[in-house]
């Protein structure tokens, strides 16, 4: 657990209220601000004005209290308060809490690509992380940036997922899509599509599918994940017709997958697999390409959808949508993608705990 204390208490002492019982119970998260000119400070208000909020963990913003006190005003959530601190060790548990990441009176514009912007999305980003690096966080959730205009000596990743897969050292990482009935996984991601064929071998393919079963265990519960996997060409290559990497790299894969007892199935074809509802009698999907996956997953789930990172050694979340420029600042945004973020960050990290904790059974007791 978390060794976070008020400012009336020090560490590894007892303290007088409700303090202990709070943090036992509830996960603490972080949730970093994104680009404050798109949709992440407002999909953020809104979601975390939800009471419920408050009842499962107790959120940490890394951010400005100025920035979302701004968007706070255009959104006429005045009334409701945050808790301002300058470090995690100052946080109040029954409260939504801010870490002022900056100082500066930052000019916020709804809508416009500036550094600035930039500059503090990795601010926040970088802060948050050491907090998890000295595990005083039980999980991230992380609002939308701009990949172009975060970019740095520190950052030159193509998104979170790479950013954090080298941050905690993960060998292997997946982004993973999650809603309540579908869940999908990619191969490749953030890379040109015209780099996705080569990037795709028979290796990748094996090591991306036992990251996503071993998370599916751990983190979501289910003790024999049934996994689909899709094809890289139209029809699934049409034996061979329309490319050769079903045949040649795919099938070979999923062969020796079940081979090792996993349930493991494919290559399908990516159209008539999701038009015809397949995915439904699998636990997850694995897609060659970011687009295959994503595409058919903001279809059918881009309301309540959620990425997540599968493989890391920490938790972390993010709403399924992007910076969402054209309507930042118009309080038109929906939080539900963001609301369901934080649920889930909370549910994984909830879960993880209750693996890593020892169940005692009568059978471990010794005997008289």
């Amino acid at each position: 657990m978390p060794n976070i204390t008020t400012g009336n208490s020090k560490p590894g002492t007892e303290p007088a209220d409700d303090y202990t019982l709070m943090t036992e119970h509830k996960p603490v998260i972080g949730i970093t601000l994104g680009d404050f000119n798109g949709v992440g400070p407002e999909v953020t208000l809104k979601a975390l004005s939800d009471s419920k909020i408050l009842r499962i963990c107790t959120p940490v913003l890394y951010g400005s209290l100025k920035v979302l006190s701004r968007y706070r005003k255009m959104m006429n959530l005045e009334e409701w308060t945050m808790h301002s601190v300058k470090s995690i060790d100052q946080i109040v548990h029954k409260k939504t809490n801010v870490i002022n990441c900056w100082e500066e009176n930052l000019d916020v514009q709804p809508g416009k690509v500036t550094p600035e912007a930039g500059r503090s999305a990795y601010i926040a980003l970088k802060t948050a992380t050491e907090d998890l690096k000295r595990g005083v966080l039980d999980g991230i959730v992380t609002a939308p940036i701009n990949k172009n205009n975060i970019q740095n000596e520190e950052f030159p990743y193509p998104g979170h997922t790479e950013y954090f897969a080298y941050e905690f050292g993960a060998a292997e990482s997946v982004m993973l899509l999650v809603s309540n009935d579908l869940r999908v996984g990619v191969v490749t991601g953030h890379i040109p599509l015209a780099a996705v064929p080569a990037a795709i071998t028979k290796e990748k393919i094996i090591s991306k599918v036992r990251t996503l079963v071993e998370s599916l265990k751990m983190d979501f519960g289910i003790s024999k994940p049934r996994i689909a996997v899709l094809g890289l060409n139209p029809h699934a290559g049409e034996e061979g017709l329309l490319g050769s990497e079903e045949k040649e790299i795919i099938g070979p894969a999923v062969a020796e997958l079940r081979h090792k007892g996993m349930l493991v199935y494919g290559p399908y074809p990516a159209d008539g697999f999701f038009g015809a509802l397949q995915y439904k009698k699998f636990d997850a999907v694995l897609a060659m390409y970011h687009d295959q996956g994503l595409i058919p997953f903001k279809t059918l789930a881009f309301d309540d959808g959620v990425n997540y990172t599968a493989g890391l050694s920490i938790v972390r979340t993010s709403p399924d949508h992007g910076t969402a420029y054209n309507i930042a600042g118009k309080s038109q945004a929906n939080e539900a993608s963001m609301r369901a973020a934080v649920f889930l960050a909370c549910d994984i990290a909830k879960a993880r705990k209750e693996v890593q904790t020892p169940h005692i059974s009568q059978n471990t007791f010794p005997s008289s």
